[in-house]
């Protein structure tokens, strides 16, 4: 089938105010869209889309009527070639809606379509007996396997149940996607108010050259509703269900997260690919634990000053030396410029005989720790002044590789990566949901306390331009004899 047979066809008028070509399509495969919402993001044709949307609003038949339109334009895009589509979701289990209805919809347009019974993996393919090849290859992924997200790179992804992938399936998805300059239409519910998931809407929200996010509200399916939020069914979900729930999962608007320390983190924004520099020293921020998590990030400062987390070890039960053993096999270890801070509260810590400071300055490590006593509200502010965005450049003072899970449940990003669960460095409130007091509650931020203290040694309290000194502790020698303490001028280097 050709696209000009697809402009041909007769499209009767609709109040929907689609473009003749869209709305060709649309007619062909039989869809009307179920409201002004699902049309008004059908209209959109950006190449990058987040639908949020609530239960039963209509996002897997959405999702595959737009994979249909974005079908015809790759027609005209790449002409002859063979095109390649993904379903990637969480599991396989989660891409079958909208495997049903791409067979469904292409059956519809006379294609010669065949698709496998399963979706574990799943194909469909629409290939003409005179041709050798398939005209058109879709294929069901899974983000519990990455191997799947290797090799050919596709012309256009549908996430299915896309807020349940992990921030890394999501990176892998649009890496995938630069070659054929291809598209991406992520559609799913809110599972809380936390993750990446939720940033991503905030920051497409108001859309820009190639990205857009919409929200599909339950009620704007008004085949199922046909009195939108006056529909009795939606009536009864709003009386028995809490706020939250009925926000998120029906109206498609994230609650506020309560209490988080730091709210300015955006996954969007904060989490980057970024990588190993050998020409840059390294940076090794420690804060021990062994109940609780052992945290070592990895920093580097590229040139303007941003900091840039590009590694860590984050382990529970793990003592010191054999962290250290793990460090002598990364890449950046053989960087003969290295920096250790640890966090002064545990530097003098015992393990066995030696502290954990004596352990790094002895062989093979052989560092010397430096570390700054800091006041919770003081380092909370550092990283802050760290997390602002800059509006010259455009660019955070601080950004962290997805690989760095740890350090990233912290703020929401990941789940906790011991037990899964979500547990995120708060302030202390009370049952209410009331925050209590001025400190955090001291719980879940190993990783963050350690850039803090890293951040502190290195550039200092101090965020504007004025002088102010502080002192550092260096663990070595004279440990015995008492500390040796330098006066440095803060954001210097010895």
């Amino acid at each position: 089938m050709t696209t000009e047979t697809v402009v041909a066809t007769e499209v009767k008028a609709w109040d929907w105010g689609f473009e003749p070509f869209a709305a060709s399509v649309l007619k062909m495969i039989g869809f009307e869209p179920t409201g002004e919402a699902q049309a008004r993001i059908l209209r959109c044709r950006k190449r990058f889309k987040q639908i949020v949307g609530g239960e039963r609003a209509g996002k897997s038949q959405e999702a595959s009527a737009d994979f249909i339109i974005h079908l015809f334009e790759d027609m005209v895009r790449f002409k002859d070639e063979p095109l390649l589509y993904w379903l990637v979701a969480a599991d396989y289990e989660r891409t079958r809606a909208e495997f049903n209805y791409v067979v469904e919809f292409l059956g519809k347009l006379g294609l010669p379509v065949s698709a496998s019974k399963r979706v574990d993996p799943g194909l469909i393919e629409v290939q003409y007996p005179e041709e050798p090849k398939p005209r058109l290859r879709i294929e069901t992924k899974s983000g519990k396997d990455p191997r799947t997200l290797a090799m050919f790179a596709p012309h256009g992804i549908i996430g299915c149940e896309a807020s349940q992938l992990d921030l890394e399936t999501y990176f892998k998805c649009m890496a995938r996607l630069a070659e054929k300059r291809g598209w991406f239409h992520l559609s799913g519910t809110y599972e809380g108010s936390l993750g990446w998931w939720p940033g991503l809407a905030a920051a497409w929200r108001h859309g820009s050259t190639d990205e857009k996010s919409f929200i599909l509200p339950t009620p704007s399916n008004r085949v199922l509703y046909p009195l939108g939020e006056k529909d009795p069914e939606i009536e009864r979900l709003k009386r028995n269900s809490s706020d939250a729930f009925y926000m998120e999962r029906i109206m498609g608007v994230a609650a506020p997260p309560k209490g988080m320390v730091f709210s300015e983190f955006r996954p969007d924004i904060h989490i980057r690919e970024v990588e190993y520099d050998p020409l840059l020293p390294v940076y090794i921020w420690e804060d021990p634990g062994y109940g609780h998590a052992h945290a070592i990030e990895v920093a580097q400062i590229a040139q303007g000053g941003q900091i840039r987390v590009f590694d860590e070890l984050y382990e529970q039960g793990i003592i010191t030396e054999d962290l250290i053993q793990a460090c002598l096999m990364r890449p950046w270890w053989k960087n003969g410029n290295k920096t250790l801070v640890i966090d002064p509260n545990y530097a003098m810590q015992h393990h066995g005989t030696h502290s954990i400071a004596e352990i790094w300055r002895a062989a093979p490590a052989q560092l010397t720790a430096m570390g700054t006593r800091v006041k919770i509200s003081e380092g909370t502010e550092r990283m802050r002044s760290f997390l602002k965005v800059n509006p010259l450049t455009g660019e955070p003072g601080i950004v962290f590789s997805p690989k760095c899970k740890g350090v990233l449940s912290e703020v929401g990003a990941y789940p906790n990566p011991f037990d899964g669960q979500t547990k995120v460095y708060s302030w202390k409130m009370d049952r209410e949901g009331n925050v209590v007091g001025d400190e955090p509650d001291d719980r879940w931020n190993d990783g963050l306390k350690a850039c803090i203290y890293g951040i502190v040694e290195r550039f200092g309290l101090s965020s504007g331009g004025e002088s102010q000194f502080f002192t550092v502790t260096r663990y070595g020698r004279a440990e015995k004899k008492g500390h040796l303490k330098h006066r440095r001028l803060a954001g210097a280097r010895s």
